[in-house]
């Protein structure tokens, strides 16, 4: 999700160590595929099984743990997130409850009916902790966007960073395609932001922002055996504008939604947010922005610090190949962008089906 500039954390320390001082004596250890920018394994001691999850910056740790800690505090549940059991900064490291589930489906055909529907219901849960005892204590969420001067210039930041790659492709597809819709999409919204009587450059008020995973879908959740979701990835949580969790789960490339599910989404959300007078105003005019806000991030593998956090991770994959695939989801992201840029500015659900040929 967000590229970030928290110290990285080195792979000095033996996971089988670290294991040990968090858990105590273990049984076996066996790394699990995938994680992103981490390392995740599974332990078995004398008490059960547990997840240990060697984190790849510091400020990652933080913030996933210390909010997994936060919601065990006022009651999340024992099915909704994975509790926290230990931490260890110093081996940037830390064990959490062994959840015993599934992959949730990252395709429409693969999931349930209401499955969109917990995601709605897991959204409220967290919106409805505004007042919860060390609420206001929480920070902010990672690369938030409270404002659509801020959320502009978030993709000019990354815009910038990228530019600056010596990449001839990459450079082609910025200069040329890219940036000439991100000068009408910031047109459009400011010219939605001024019909609403909204101040571009004024940051949500606290009473109106939310709780928010901040790399919220289907791609961090496992299911149990009842049916029922466990969503996991903290890494970025904090308080956020409701209108970035809701743009997000509607563009995150790593799973699709169906056209129904899309409208779901977009009426729950619509729903649970209804009190905020202005969130349809500033969901249509920054639902393109969104989208190229993550056909940057889908950029992220020109980086090469990005490229590092991978092979800390333990990605298989060559970086030509990789760059090459990202750049060919980019175009598909930007189009989609231009799509909802220079169409009529109508309702939200105008929009959908989304990425529908992804």
């Amino acid at each position: 999700m967000p590229s970030s500039a928290a110290p990285r954390l080195e792979a000095t320390h033996d996971p089988a160590e670290t294991a040990r001082v968090l858990a105590g004596p273990i049984r076996s250890m066996e790394r699990l595929p995938g994680g992103g920018n981490n390392r995740i394994y599974r332990v078995e001691t004398a008490g059960g099984a547990h997840a240990l999850k060697c984190y790849g910056s510091t400020e990652r740790l933080a913030r996933e743990y210390g909010g997994l800690s936060f919601l065990a505090a006022i009651g999340s549940g024992p099915l909704t997130v994975p509790r926290p059991e230990a931490a260890a900064p110093g081996h940037g490291a830390a064990l959490y409850e062994w959840i015993d589930g599934t992959a949730v489906s990252r395709v429409p055909d693969g999931r349930r009916e209401d499955d969109v529907a917990r995601a709605v219901a897991f959204a409220a849960f967290l919106a409805g902790q505004r007042s919860a005892e060390g609420a206001v204590a929480l920070a902010e969420a990672a690369e938030a966007c409270l404002s659509l001067t801020g959320l502009l210039d978030q993709i000019e930041s990354r815009f910038a960073r990228l530019s600056d790659v010596d990449d001839i492709a990459l450079g082609h597809f910025l200069r040329d395609d890219a940036r000439p819709v991100i000068d009408r999409a910031r047109t459009r919204a400011r010219t939605g932001y001024a019909a609403a009587g909204l101040d571009p450059s004024i940051p949500l008020e606290p009473a109106l922002r939310t709780l928010s995973p901040s790399d919220f879908g289907f791609h961090n959740a496992l299911r149990r055996r009842d049916g029922s979701l466990v969503f996991l990835d903290f890494e970025y949580f904090g308080w956020d504008d409701p209108v970035k969790l809701t743009a997000d789960f509607l563009w995150h490339p790593a799973f699709s939604l169906a056209p129904q599910e899309q409208a779901d989404w977009h009426g729950g959300m619509d729903a649970l947010f209804a009190a905020d007078p202005a969130f349809a105003a500033r969901l249509r005019a920054q639902l393109p922005l969104y989208g190229l806000r993550w056909t940057m991030i889908l950029l992220n593998e020109f980086l090469p610090e990005r490229w590092e956090r991978r092979l800390f991770a333990g990605t298989s994959a060559g970086w030509s190949e990789a760059k090459a695939a990202q750049l060919s989801k980019a175009r598909l992201w930007l189009r989609e962008a231009r799509r909802l840029t220079d169409g009529p500015d109508g309702d939200v659900r105008s929009s959908f089906p989304l990425l529908a040929d992804r």
